[in-house]
């Protein structure tokens, strides 16, 4: 099986690629920009891997993608490459209009005009999986769960780009042909987070006796999916999924954000101790504009259909995640330098046309 991954530097993309090359023994060519989250360190465990190699290269490079499909030649395009950050999306807009649309949409291109050559079997068989967010369904109230059939309604930058590369991605199903599968994941937490979102940002701040900045009350609730559990079920869904089809990828572990941040205090506490519980450093901030209230994920079709199924709860997932970012500052040390917790997502000046 042969497999591109774009995106593969990222955080869920490298968990991807590991389990992938290390777990299944596909031969795996990952794309990468390397934009400021994008770490070819994360990739370490593969390197030197005779069926693994690396593209440095933007998807919005329509003779990089094109050279690339066609000298690889995949069974299967994985396409993860996506700016990802909320708050990042509040303050410059512009990257997330042009990597998730501009971007899913020549690369959506590239792999058309592959597939079109191929033999009948061969093109049976392709696959292109997008990889999306349940944040371009907006926000839930206290209770439900979000589905398959639930309604657009992005509240961010972010989600509104990405819910156009949804939309774009089951067009060119559509319309041309190509055997597309969408999935919409909740929150993703694990090893290699890039230390700007919530739960690694806590976890460094704690570790360095750094304040632990809240949104709000904390009261905004997520559901989180430990981020090995998100590539197995990507590879499932790509391998089993039906063309034209999305699921919805939920850990099925809903918390409150101030929950959270207390829990990785807790652990904290108890495998380095410090002088004082890490819980003082909690302090609440002001809310990021639009903030959705809740999300939560209906993974039914997922676990039914395709036999897919969380391994890990919340507290399993984030003992494991704590440990890691304790054991492994070589990687988190020289991303922590560059960009050191500064509060993200405050609104800019409106875009001005020359």
């Amino acid at each position: 099986m042969r497999v591109i991954v774009t995106g593969g530097a990222g955080f869920i993309g490298s968990a991807l690629v590991r389990f992938l090359v290390l777990e299944r023994g596909y031969d795996v060519l990952t794309i990468d920009a390397l934009t400021y989250a994008g770490c070819e360190a994360s990739l370490r465990a593969v390197a030197g891997q005779p069926n693994h190699r690396f593209l440095r290269a933007d998807i919005r490079d329509g003779s990089a993608m094109a050279q690339a499909i066609a000298t690889f030649r995949p069974d299967r395009i994985m396409h993860l490459a996506a700016e990802s950050h909320v708050d990042r999306s509040i303050t410059g807009a512009a990257d997330f209009i042009q990597t998730n649309v501009v971007g899913t949409f020549v690369l959506l291109e590239a792999a058309r005009a592959y597939w079109q050559d191929l033999d009948a079997a061969a093109k049976a068989a392709f696959r292109f999986l997008h990889v999306s967010t349940d944040e371009v369904y907006g926000s839930l109230g206290e209770t439900g769960l979000f589905a398959e059939t639930t309604p657009y309604d992005p509240s961010s930058p972010y989600s509104a780009s990405k819910a156009a590369s949804d939309h774009l991605a089951k067009a060119w199903q559509r319309t041309y042909g190509l055997p597309v599968v969408v999935s919409n994941c909740s929150n993703n937490y694990g090893p290699y987070h890039f230390p700007e979102k919530l739960i690694p940002l806590t976890i460094l701040n704690a570790l360095e006796g750094r304040p632990l900045p809240v949104y709000g009350q904390g009261e905004n609730v997520r559901d989180w999916l430990y981020v090995e559990d998100h590539a197995r079920a990507l590879d499932r869904i790509v391998a089993q999924g039906r063309v034209g089809e999305t699921y919805n990828v939920g850990g099925r572990n809903e918390r409150r954000n101030i929950e959270v941040v207390r829990r990785i205090c807790a652990v904290l506490d108890r495998l380095v101790p410090g002088a004082e519980p890490r819980e003082n450093l909690i302090t609440f901030v002001a809310d990021r504009p639009g903030h959705d209230a809740r999300y939560a994920i209906d993974a039914t079709r997922l676990e039914t259909e395709l036999g897919w199924r969380a391994r890990e709860t919340f507290d399993s997932g984030i003992e494991k995640t704590v440990q890691w970012y304790c054991d492994n500052a070589w990687w988190w040390r020289p991303l922590r330098d560059r960009y050191d917790g500064a509060r993200l997502g405050l609104e800019p000046a409106p875009a001005m046309q020359a």
